[in-house]
């Protein structure tokens, strides 16, 4: 993926599923694009590969989007699926007092948004 298509599918897609959370970009240079809610918060990041070989799926990786509410979780997910994400699991209760939507981005990365309580 060339920087310009790099550019353009991260303004497509994480600009607007992390926006559900109020995050916004908080670092941003030619081989990646940082994401914060609040400063000295935690991020959500997408890097080009140091190598500058193709970037590949983790197995058994997946990110985790800390939400405020049940409701904000069904938003992200349903934003994700307006998006072109793939489902991985319908936001629902798992096990108790946590609630989840699953699903991959457009490269097959594992997420899900979460809330608990």
């Amino acid at each position: 993926m060339n920087n310009d298509e790099f550019t353009t599918w991260i303004e497509l897609h994480y600009d607007e599923l992390l926006a559900v959370l109020g995050a916004k970009r908080a670092m941003e240079l030619e081989t990646f694009i940082a994401w914060a809610a609040a400063p000295n918060t935690p991020m959500v990041s997408v890097i080009k590969p140091f190598d500058k070989k193709t970037a590949t799926v983790g197995n058994g990786v997946m990110v985790a989007l800390a939400a405020s509410s049940r409701a904000q979780v069904d938003t992200i997910y349903r934003k994700a699926m307006e998006l072109g994400a793939k489902d991985e699991g319908a936001p629902g209760p798992r096990g108790d007092n946590f609630y989840a939507g699953y699903f991959r981005d457009l490269d097959g990365n594992k997420l899900n948004a979460f809330f608990m309580g």
